[in-house]
Protein backbone atom coordinates (compact mmCIF):
# COMPACT_ATOMS: atom_id res chain seq x y z
CA UNK A 1 0.00 0.00 0.00
CA UNK A 2 1.29 3.37 -0.92
CA UNK A 3 2.03 6.04 1.51
CA UNK A 4 -0.82 8.05 0.12
CA UNK A 5 -3.29 5.26 0.74
CA UNK A 6 -2.19 4.84 4.22
CA UNK A 7 -2.57 8.44 5.01
CA UNK A 8 -5.80 8.92 3.07
CA UNK A 9 -6.42 10.89 -0.12
CA UNK A 10 -5.19 14.37 -0.25
CA UNK A 11 -7.70 17.18 -0.39
CA UNK A 12 -6.94 17.81 -4.02
CA UNK A 13 -7.75 14.25 -4.95
CA UNK A 14 -10.95 14.31 -3.00
CA UNK A 15 -12.04 17.43 -4.85
CA UNK A 16 -11.39 15.75 -8.19
CA UNK A 17 -13.40 12.75 -7.18
CA UNK A 18 -16.31 14.92 -6.00
CA UNK A 19 -16.26 16.90 -9.23
CA UNK A 20 -16.27 13.71 -11.29
CA UNK A 21 -19.20 12.34 -9.30
CA UNK A 22 -21.16 15.56 -9.77
CA UNK A 23 -20.59 15.57 -13.51
CA UNK A 24 -21.76 11.96 -13.66
CA UNK A 25 -24.97 12.83 -11.81
CA UNK A 26 -25.66 15.73 -14.19
CA UNK A 27 -25.14 13.47 -17.21
CA UNK A 28 -27.57 10.89 -15.78
CA UNK A 29 -30.15 13.58 -15.07
CA UNK A 30 -29.93 14.96 -18.62
CA UNK A 31 -30.28 11.50 -20.13
CA UNK A 32 -33.30 10.87 -17.92
CA UNK A 33 -35.01 14.12 -18.97
CA UNK A 34 -34.39 13.44 -22.65
CA UNK A 35 -35.76 9.93 -22.33
CA UNK A 36 -38.92 11.07 -20.56
CA UNK A 37 -39.51 13.85 -23.10
CA UNK A 38 -39.21 11.37 -25.92
CA UNK A 39 -41.77 9.10 -24.31
CA UNK A 40 -44.33 11.75 -23.35
CA UNK A 41 -44.06 14.31 -26.16
CA UNK A 42 -46.93 15.29 -28.61
CA UNK A 43 -46.01 12.55 -31.07
CA UNK A 44 -45.68 9.90 -28.41
CA UNK A 45 -47.71 6.75 -28.96
CA UNK A 46 -47.26 5.47 -25.46
CA UNK A 47 -50.61 4.86 -23.79
CA UNK A 48 -51.33 6.61 -20.57
CA UNK A 49 -52.73 4.70 -17.66
CA UNK A 50 -56.17 3.33 -18.43
CA UNK A 51 -56.20 4.59 -22.05
CA UNK A 52 -54.99 3.02 -25.25
CA UNK A 53 -54.25 5.11 -28.34
CA UNK A 54 -57.38 3.73 -29.98
CA UNK A 55 -59.57 4.67 -27.07
CA UNK A 56 -58.13 8.15 -26.94
CA UNK A 57 -58.82 8.67 -30.65
CA UNK A 58 -62.34 7.35 -30.30
CA UNK A 59 -63.10 9.57 -27.34
CA UNK A 60 -62.08 12.74 -29.16
CA UNK A 61 -63.74 11.93 -32.56
CA UNK A 62 -66.99 13.90 -33.25
CA UNK A 63 -70.15 11.85 -32.82
CA UNK A 64 -73.05 11.89 -35.34
CA UNK A 65 -76.51 12.72 -33.93
CA UNK A 66 -78.84 9.73 -34.00
CA UNK A 67 -81.01 9.56 -37.12
CA UNK A 68 -84.77 9.46 -36.61
CA UNK A 69 -86.47 6.21 -37.44
CA UNK A 70 -88.40 6.34 -40.73
CA UNK A 71 -92.13 6.75 -40.34
CA UNK A 72 -94.86 5.65 -42.70
CA UNK A 73 -96.26 8.32 -45.02
CA UNK A 74 -99.68 9.54 -43.84
CA UNK A 75 -102.58 8.20 -45.82
CA UNK A 76 -104.18 10.93 -47.98
CA UNK A 77 -107.58 12.05 -46.76
CA UNK A 78 -110.33 10.49 -48.85
CA UNK A 79 -111.96 12.88 -51.29
CA UNK A 80 -115.46 13.80 -50.18
CA UNK A 81 -118.13 12.03 -52.20
CA UNK A 82 -121.62 13.26 -52.86
CA UNK A 83 -124.30 11.41 -50.90
CA UNK A 84 -126.88 10.38 -53.49
CA UNK A 85 -129.06 8.90 -50.78
CA UNK A 86 -129.38 12.13 -48.77
CA UNK A 87 -132.96 12.56 -50.01
CA UNK A 88 -135.52 10.18 -51.43
CA UNK A 89 -136.16 10.14 -55.18
CA UNK A 90 -139.50 8.37 -54.62
CA UNK A 91 -141.17 10.35 -51.83
CA UNK A 92 -143.29 13.14 -53.38
CA UNK A 93 -142.41 15.38 -50.43
CA UNK A 94 -138.67 15.11 -51.20
CA UNK A 95 -137.00 17.92 -53.12
CA UNK A 96 -135.18 15.20 -55.09
CA UNK A 97 -138.27 13.26 -56.16
CA UNK A 98 -137.85 12.12 -59.77
CA UNK A 99 -141.05 12.37 -61.81
CA UNK A 100 -141.17 11.30 -65.43
CA UNK A 101 -143.27 9.20 -67.78
CA UNK A 102 -142.17 6.01 -66.05
CA UNK A 103 -142.26 7.41 -62.51
CA UNK A 104 -145.69 8.90 -61.62
CA UNK A 105 -146.24 10.56 -58.27
CA UNK A 106 -147.49 8.28 -55.52
CA UNK A 107 -150.28 9.07 -54.86
CA UNK A 108 -151.05 10.40 -58.33
CA UNK A 109 -153.23 13.16 -56.86
CA UNK A 110 -150.48 14.32 -54.49
CA UNK A 111 -150.69 17.93 -53.28
CA UNK A 112 -147.86 19.67 -51.30
CA UNK A 113 -148.77 20.83 -47.80
CA UNK A 114 -146.53 23.93 -47.74
CA UNK A 115 -147.59 25.86 -50.85
CA UNK A 116 -147.12 29.64 -50.67
CA UNK A 117 -147.67 32.56 -53.00
CA UNK A 118 -144.40 33.46 -54.75
CA UNK A 119 -143.70 37.22 -54.45
CA UNK A 120 -142.35 37.82 -57.98
CA UNK A 121 -143.83 39.36 -61.14
CA UNK A 122 -146.08 36.89 -62.99
CA UNK A 123 -148.29 36.25 -65.98
CA UNK A 124 -150.36 33.87 -63.84
CA UNK A 125 -150.30 33.98 -59.99
CA UNK A 126 -147.66 31.42 -58.93
CA UNK A 127 -147.61 29.08 -55.94
CA UNK A 128 -144.68 26.91 -54.94
CA UNK A 129 -143.42 25.05 -51.91
CA UNK A 130 -141.80 27.44 -49.45
CA UNK A 131 -138.20 26.40 -50.12
CA UNK A 132 -138.63 26.66 -53.89
CA UNK A 133 -140.42 30.01 -53.54
CA UNK A 134 -137.52 31.49 -51.58
CA UNK A 135 -135.09 30.25 -54.22
CA UNK A 136 -137.12 31.81 -57.05
CA UNK A 137 -137.11 35.19 -55.29
CA UNK A 138 -133.31 35.03 -54.93
CA UNK A 139 -132.88 33.95 -58.58
CA UNK A 140 -135.06 36.75 -59.97
CA UNK A 141 -133.27 39.36 -57.85
CA UNK A 142 -129.82 38.15 -58.97
CA UNK A 143 -130.89 38.14 -62.62
CA UNK A 144 -132.03 41.75 -62.47
CA UNK A 145 -128.93 42.85 -60.51
CA UNK A 146 -126.58 41.17 -63.01
CA UNK A 147 -128.35 42.00 -66.29
CA UNK A 148 -130.62 44.99 -65.65
CA UNK A 149 -133.47 42.94 -67.17
CA UNK A 150 -136.56 41.39 -65.59
CA UNK A 151 -138.16 37.95 -65.37
CA UNK A 152 -141.66 36.81 -64.55
CA UNK A 153 -143.36 33.57 -63.62
CA UNK A 154 -145.40 32.11 -66.45
CA UNK A 155 -146.69 29.07 -64.56
CA UNK A 156 -145.82 27.25 -61.34
CA UNK A 157 -147.77 24.72 -59.23
CA UNK A 158 -150.57 22.88 -60.97
CA UNK A 159 -152.83 20.50 -59.10
CA UNK A 160 -153.81 17.09 -60.42
CA UNK A 161 -157.13 18.56 -61.58
CA UNK A 162 -155.47 21.56 -63.26
CA UNK A 163 -152.98 19.27 -64.99
CA UNK A 164 -155.87 17.16 -66.26
CA UNK A 165 -157.43 20.22 -67.89
CA UNK A 166 -154.15 21.29 -69.49
CA UNK A 167 -153.38 17.83 -70.83
CA UNK A 168 -156.87 17.23 -72.17
CA UNK A 169 -156.73 20.61 -73.94
CA UNK A 170 -153.42 19.71 -75.60
CA UNK A 171 -154.76 16.34 -76.68
CA UNK A 172 -157.70 18.13 -78.31
CA UNK A 173 -155.38 20.53 -80.14
CA UNK A 174 -152.34 18.35 -80.89
CA UNK A 175 -153.54 14.76 -80.64
CA UNK A 176 -152.30 12.38 -77.95
CA UNK A 177 -148.85 11.87 -79.49
CA UNK A 178 -148.33 15.62 -79.81
CA UNK A 179 -149.62 16.26 -76.28
CA UNK A 180 -147.29 13.61 -74.82
CA UNK A 181 -144.25 15.41 -76.25
CA UNK A 182 -145.07 18.72 -74.56
CA UNK A 183 -147.39 18.09 -71.63
CA UNK A 184 -147.24 15.52 -68.84
CA UNK A 185 -150.20 13.30 -68.17
CA UNK A 186 -151.89 14.00 -64.82
CA UNK A 187 -149.90 12.39 -62.01
CA UNK A 188 -146.60 12.55 -63.93
CA UNK A 189 -146.17 16.33 -64.07
CA UNK A 190 -143.31 18.07 -62.28
CA UNK A 191 -145.60 21.06 -61.86
CA UNK A 192 -147.68 18.97 -59.46
CA UNK A 193 -144.70 18.67 -57.06
CA UNK A 194 -144.76 22.39 -56.25
CA UNK A 195 -141.05 22.51 -57.15
CA UNK A 196 -141.26 23.62 -60.79
CA UNK A 197 -141.68 26.99 -62.44
CA UNK A 198 -141.99 28.11 -66.05
CA UNK A 199 -140.14 31.43 -66.46
CA UNK A 200 -140.56 34.07 -69.15
CA UNK A 201 -139.19 37.50 -69.93
CA UNK A 202 -140.80 40.71 -68.75
CA UNK A 203 -142.03 42.18 -71.00
CA UNK A 204 -142.89 38.87 -72.71
CA UNK A 205 -140.50 37.55 -75.34
CA UNK A 206 -140.66 34.00 -76.78
CA UNK A 207 -142.83 32.88 -73.85
CA UNK A 208 -143.13 29.07 -73.68
CA UNK A 209 -141.25 28.77 -76.97
CA UNK A 210 -137.86 27.24 -77.83
CA UNK A 211 -136.62 30.66 -78.97
CA UNK A 212 -136.63 31.71 -75.30
CA UNK A 213 -133.33 29.84 -75.04
CA UNK A 214 -131.75 32.39 -77.40
CA UNK A 215 -132.84 35.44 -75.39
CA UNK A 216 -130.57 37.05 -72.79
CA UNK A 217 -133.07 35.82 -70.21
CA UNK A 218 -132.93 32.20 -71.34
CA UNK A 219 -129.16 32.21 -71.75
CA UNK A 220 -128.58 33.61 -68.27
CA UNK A 221 -130.95 31.09 -66.73
CA UNK A 222 -129.29 28.17 -68.51
CA UNK A 223 -125.88 29.30 -67.22
CA UNK A 224 -126.81 30.39 -63.70
CA UNK A 225 -129.97 28.71 -62.44
CA UNK A 226 -127.92 25.97 -60.72
CA UNK A 227 -126.48 28.57 -58.34
CA UNK A 228 -129.94 28.88 -56.82
CA UNK A 229 -130.79 25.17 -56.81
CA UNK A 230 -132.61 24.92 -60.15
CA UNK A 231 -132.18 22.50 -63.03
CA UNK A 232 -133.06 23.10 -66.68
CA UNK A 233 -135.12 19.93 -66.66
CA UNK A 234 -135.66 19.28 -70.38
CA UNK A 235 -132.47 20.11 -72.33
CA UNK A 236 -132.42 20.05 -76.12
CA UNK A 237 -130.02 17.10 -76.42
CA UNK A 238 -131.79 14.80 -73.93
CA UNK A 239 -135.26 14.38 -75.45
CA UNK A 240 -134.64 10.62 -75.72
CA UNK A 241 -134.10 10.46 -71.95
CA UNK A 242 -136.65 12.92 -70.57
CA UNK A 243 -139.35 12.23 -73.16
CA UNK A 244 -140.04 15.95 -73.62
CA UNK A 245 -139.05 18.48 -76.25
CA UNK A 246 -136.61 21.24 -75.36
CA UNK A 247 -138.17 23.59 -72.81
CA UNK A 248 -135.69 26.39 -71.98
CA UNK A 249 -138.29 27.97 -69.72
CA UNK A 250 -138.97 24.95 -67.46
CA UNK A 251 -136.88 24.90 -64.27
CA UNK A 252 -137.11 22.34 -61.49
CA UNK A 253 -135.96 23.10 -57.96
CA UNK A 254 -133.68 20.36 -56.59
CA UNK A 255 -131.69 22.31 -53.97
CA UNK A 256 -128.28 23.93 -54.24
CA UNK A 257 -126.32 20.81 -53.22
CA UNK A 258 -127.66 18.58 -55.98
CA UNK A 259 -127.77 21.36 -58.57
CA UNK A 260 -124.11 22.16 -57.86
CA UNK A 261 -123.06 18.52 -58.04
CA UNK A 262 -124.83 18.03 -61.37
CA UNK A 263 -123.30 21.23 -62.72
CA UNK A 264 -119.79 20.23 -61.60
CA UNK A 265 -120.09 16.72 -63.03
CA UNK A 266 -121.74 17.93 -66.25
CA UNK A 267 -124.79 15.69 -65.85
CA UNK A 268 -127.94 17.37 -67.15
CA UNK A 269 -130.81 14.99 -66.31
CA UNK A 270 -132.04 13.45 -63.07
CA UNK A 271 -132.44 10.11 -64.81
CA UNK A 272 -128.75 9.97 -65.71
CA UNK A 273 -127.55 11.27 -62.37
CA UNK A 274 -129.47 8.69 -60.33
CA UNK A 275 -128.97 5.85 -62.82
CA UNK A 276 -132.65 5.59 -63.72
CA UNK A 277 -134.06 4.28 -67.00
CA UNK A 278 -134.65 6.74 -69.80
CA UNK A 279 -138.31 7.69 -70.06
CA UNK A 280 -139.00 8.63 -73.68
CA UNK A 281 -142.55 7.26 -73.47
CA UNK A 282 -145.11 5.97 -71.01
CA UNK A 283 -144.69 2.38 -69.95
Amino acid sequence: MSEESRRGASPRVRRRRALAAGVGLVIVAVITVVAVSALTGPNSTVATAGHSPASTSASTAPTEPPRPSPTASPEPAPAPTFDRAAHSIDDPNSIWVVVDKLRPLNPTDYAPADLVDVPVPFANPPKLRQEASDAVVALFAAFTAETGLALQSQSAYRSFEAQTRVYDGDVANLGQAGADLSTARPGTSEHQTGLTIDISAQPPQCSLDACFGDTPHGQWLAANAWRFGFLLRYPADKVGITGYEFEPWHFRYIGIDLATEMHNTNVSTLEEFFGLPAAPSYG
